[in-house]
């Protein structure tokens, strides 16, 4: 065959491969998450495949952006509860102390009250904050939910009480002596604080002792109003499908743009959501907010009750988990603890240094149990043990408190009872330890040792130490698991 000749087959051999390639390409189907998509030169085939996977992208992004907004959601909620159910005004703080105050609160503990107002600097201008001498421990956090300020014995005034200036983005300080000036990075403030002190008269002459007004009103100090929830219904509780981005909405158009944020901001602009335009969603866009945060908050409460990393473990010999995953500032070395942040914010609210301080005799400690020893969900058909041994490392006290898995609040079990503490007059073992009891029913003769759960309700449990102690910090201390009984 002469060389010309060859070069004539080589031609029609690459000229049948290439229609063999594209008639491939045109008859392409790939398969993915979403199914099989056709395709056209290995590009999507037709305007259907490509409204699929723009759906696909935005329903990703909702669905992330859900977990990304669980903090600011979670405040602005409270802060919209608080001024519709109670009439709370910007100097206004409200007083949670029974059970049934705290029903709104994501993981309250049941034994000390709760003292907290929602001011927004925007327009109250500087505000000035009295803050009284005595045990307690509270906080100035944005609405990100981190921490501007201790206050209170993990505070710059020790539990000595002090006089406080709080600014806000782009606010100048007055030119005044005598104050603690802390400015916030948004308008929008969380100032709270629980009172530890056992004697309640003098934990109501602590939080009388508080007041909050504007600086303009300095020479002529409005009195800071008290207010009680009184049996009014309210939540602070994150709300679910579309209403969750309505408030997530609401609460950006009126706080800055952080800079680590800029990215969630564009995801979420073809949403429907961008700053300073009206939120008017189409029907597309309605039904990928609502998917997007039903699928959002599974994963949020599978990374809140399953936590997979592996320093949640607080001792390999039991189940208990470290709550506090993350640093108060939000931020790791070299990125921002985004997992971190959904896995405490979807259970739990707000964050101060006291609860995360390595200081022992300071600030609280929290271990969490989702799961019995066989890693089933906590059944509230079923009775469970919780064997304290003698002398917990608390210098203060300790508790247990159990709470509703779905609502994340203290359980609702009709007895308003949903803890157990060491400040309770509880029946004790010969050696010191106590047994504390969960289920339907009372043991006998345990009574008070007893919390009742709600059958065909899932529960999880928070062990608190408050002024925990070296021996949990060394993790020396062992607290056994809860255990099924009979």
């Amino acid at each position: 065959m002469t060389s010309g000749c060859r070069r004539i087959f080589r031609r029609i051999a690459l000229l049948i491969g290439t229609a063999l390639l594209v008639t491939a390409a045109r008859a392409e189907t790939i398969d993915t998450r979403i199914g099989p998509l056709p395709l056209q030169f290995g590009l999507p085939a037709d305007e259907g495949t490509r409204q699929r996977l723009y759906d696909e992208l935005d329903f990703q992004r909702a669905t992330q952006a859900y977990i990304w907004g669980l903090p600011i959601v979670s405040f602005a909620e409270w802060q919209y509860s608080a001024r519709t159910a109670f009439g709370a005004g910007d100097t206004d703080m409200v007083i949670y102390e029974s059970i049934a105050d705290k029903f709104g609160i994501l993981t309250a503990n049941a034994t000390t009250p709760y003292i907290g107002g929602f001011p927004d600097l925007s327009q109250t201008g500087p505000l000035i904050i009295y803050y009284p001498a005595g045990a307690s421990a509270g906080g100035i956090g944005d609405f990100w939910q981190r921490p501007v300020t201790d206050l209170g014995e993990t505070g710059p005034d020790q539990g000595k009480g002090g006089k406080y200036l709080l600014i806000g983005p782009g606010q100048t300080a007055p030119a005044t002596e005598g104050y603690r000036v802390i400015q916030s990075p948004t308008f929008s403030v969380f100032i709270a604080f629980r009172v530890l002190e056992a004697d309640p008269e003098k934990a109501k002459h602590i939080i009388a002792g508080f007041r909050l007004y504007p600086y303009s009103a300095r020479n002529d100090p409005p009195q800071t109003r008290l207010l009680r929830p009184e049996g009014r219904a309210w939540s602070q509780v994150p709300p679910s499908g579309f209403a969750y981005f309505e408030r997530l909405n609401e609460i950006l158009q009126r706080e800055p743009v952080m800079e680590r944020d800029r990215m969630f901001m564009a995801m979420l602009k073809p949403l429907g959501i961008e700053k300073g335009k009206p939120f008017q969603p189409d029907a597309r866009q309605r039904k990928l907010l609502e998917d997007g945060a039903r699928m959002g908050e599974m994963m949020a409460q599978t990374k809140s009750f399953d936590k997979r990393e592996q320093q949640a473990l607080y001792r390999p010999d039991t189940h208990w988990l470290y709550v506090i995953l993350l640093d108060p500032s939000q931020e790791a070395e070299t990125y921002s603890q985004l997992d971190e942040r959904a896995d405490y914010f979807y259970e739990a609210v707000t964050t101060t240094k006291g609860m995360v301080t390595k200081t022992p005799g300071v600030g609280q400690a929290y271990l969490g149990a989702y799961r019995d020893q066989s890693g089933e969900w906590f059944d509230g058909g079923k009775s469970y043990r919780l064997h304290v041994p003698a002398d917990p490392p608390a210098r203060l006290f300790w508790s247990l408190t159990i709470y509703d898995s779905l609502t994340r609040t203290l359980i609702d079990n009709g007895k308003n009872i949903a803890d157990r503490s060491s400040r309770a007059d509880l029946v004790k073992n010969g050696d010191g330890s106590i047994d504390v009891y969960m289920g339907p029913t009372a043991p006998p003769g345990f009574e008070k040792n007893w919390i009742p759960t709600a059958p065909g309700k899932a529960w999880f449990a928070y062990f608190r130490l408050y002024g925990p102690l070296q021996p949990y910090f060394d993790r020396s201390w062992k607290l056994p698991d809860i255990e099924t009984i009979d």
